[in-house]
């Protein structure tokens, strides 16, 4: 995927960074984050060393390795990091991408997780994509809120889909095709 930096009225979007380790590592082992995101992996503590590999390699890497682009979300109004947001499981020939984010505790509550959401997919289309899925985890009501709010139209379950960090959850499934684009305010 092309490196690309993407602006909304109060983000802007951009790869991740060396710089962007201490919030990344703040943000991760944040309990609430911890609850629906088992990174590094489920019943794994976050590290430090976690943040560096994500944001030095990982990141990058699935750019370059063509599955996807990880951004970095700031507010344009002093450039604080809120979250990140990536498309993953990038199918080429199919024109398949999903949607994945997480938004840091000081950045929850304000409508970033939606806007960097719209921005992306949108851009997503406009490169040819002809779905966009999100997967959110049925318990988390406010990343549903956000495939809601943002145009995706809920497709079903997928059950006992993901591990936690305690258990295993169903995931709700969302899409977004181009026309649904034209058939959305």
């Amino acid at each position: 995927m092309p490196s690309v930096i993407l602006e909304t009225e109060r983000l802007r979007l951009r790869s991740v960074l060396e710089r962007d380790i201490d919030d990344v590592y703040t943000s991760c082992v944040d309990p609430d984050l911890q609850r629906w995101v088992p990174l590094p992996a489920p019943g794994e503590p976050y590290t430090r060393e976690n943040a560096e590999d994500f944001c030095l390699r990982l990141a990058p890497g699935i750019r370059t390795s063509g599955d996807g682009q990880h951004w970095a979300l700031l507010e344009r109004e002093g450039g604080r990091f809120v979250g990140s947001l990536a498309l993953l499981r990038t199918e080429w020939p199919a024109k398949v991408t999903e949607v994945g984010y997480w938004i840091s505790p000081w950045g929850r509550g304000r409508g970033y997780a939606a806007e960097a959401v719209v921005a992306v997919s949108r851009w997503a289309i406009d490169q040819g994509f002809q779905r966009i899925e999100l997967k959110a985890a049925v318990g988390n009501i406010a990343s549903r809120r956000v495939a809601e709010s943002t145009g995706f139209v809920h497709e079903g379950v997928e059950r006992n889909a993901m591990p936690l960090n305690e258990g295993r959850t169903d995931l709700a499934v969302y899409s977004l095709l181009p026309t649904d684009l034209k058939t959305t305010p």
